[in-house]
């Protein structure tokens, strides 16, 4: 009976034993680092696990997503990562050749883009076209800049997370609502400021990532590049046509992406009387905003100020 006893007592102890490796959270010191091939996916991320030093961007500041190519070490970097973010557009056709070579495992992966509904691309009137058109199905990658998308992708990062063990699954709930709360007070507020604008169309005299954005609120817009566009030089007919827009809905601001040199904007500017404010698509970070400390939340806060002025 004695022997019988302790045999259960050891079973018991064996299954808290292999619960405890299979099951428990790993300690913050074992776990291995996430990697991010965007600014998004490491904001997202870093806000979900609550560790900064945990998560680290493949691209520097200011290095533009649609020109990147990983090097051999970037690949490795990869490879070692716990867990490997990346959006899915087109101008991260490279991670689905390493994906299609089973350099890296699908498993330790997370595709964005999977997580929404994908809009194919858009050539506004008036927009500059493609030297040489695209694919049909080419969509536009820029899903996070509507905030309820961005609540999306936190969540499944949270969710990728929680399924890996990665940490406590308690703490990546708080931390992803932590952070969704915040995104969702400022979906609101941009639902009120578009409701009671006096104008509902924004002139971007640059590449326009925002197509998510504008259509979440019902705002029009024209710009002078698609948001994936290589295009950098507009031709004078573009520029016309920024002109006569900016002129003929009154508009008091001309919009300049973040990482753009802005003569453009500048030139649009000058001949109409307006002015040239930043909207921030959250695309790479800058330098400016990587050393005060920026997060994505505070890029829609500067954009919501930004667009109080141009709305009205």
């Amino acid at each position: 009976m004695k022997t019988k006893h302790i045999a259960y007592i050891l079973l018991a102890a064996a299954a808290v034993v292999l619960a405890t490796i299979f099951f428990w959270p790993k300690p913050a010191k074992e776990r291995g680092t996430i990697i991010s091939s965007s600014f998004i996916g490491m904001d997202f991320a870093t806000a979900v696990t609550g560790e900064a030093t945990a998560v680290l961007p493949l691209l520097p500041p200011n290095a533009d997503m649609h020109d990147y190519e990983p090097t051999p070490q970037d690949v490795i970097t990869i490879q070692k990562a716990e867990l490997f973010i990346y959006i899915g557009g087109e101008s991260e056709s490279w991670v689905e050749r390493l994906l299609e070579d089973n350099e890296i495992s699908s498993d330790k992966t997370l595709r964005l883009m999977d997580f929404v509904e994908p809009k194919k691309e858009e050539l506004k009137e008036g927009m500059e076209a493609e030297e040489e058109e695209g694919e049909e199905d080419e969509y536009d990658e820029h899903i996070w800049t509507s905030p309820k998308n961005a609540v999306r992708l936190v969540n499944a990062i949270r969710d990728k997370l929680t399924a890996m063990n990665y940490a406590d699954a308690k703490t990546l709930e708080i931390n992803a609502k932590r952070y969704t709360d915040h995104l969702e007070d400022l979906d609101k507020r941009f639902a009120t400021l578009v409701q009671n604008a006096k104008r509902k169309t924004i002139i971007v005299a640059d590449r326009f990532p925002f197509r998510y954005f504008v259509d979440e609120y019902g705002l029009d817009y024209y710009a002078a590049f698609p948001g994936c566009s290589e295009q950098t030089e507009p031709s004078a007919a573009t520029v016309a046509n920024l002109m006569h827009r900016a002129e003929e809905t009154g508009t008091t601001i001309i919009f300049k992406t973040e990482s753009s040199d802005g003569r453009l904007a500048r030139t649009v500017a000058e001949v109409t009387g307006a002015q040239v404010r930043v909207l921030k698509s959250g695309h790479n970070i800058t330098a400016d905003d990587q050393s005060s400390g920026k997060r994505y939340v505070d890029m829609l806060e500067d954009n919501y100020f930004a667009l109080s002025e141009a709305l009205n």
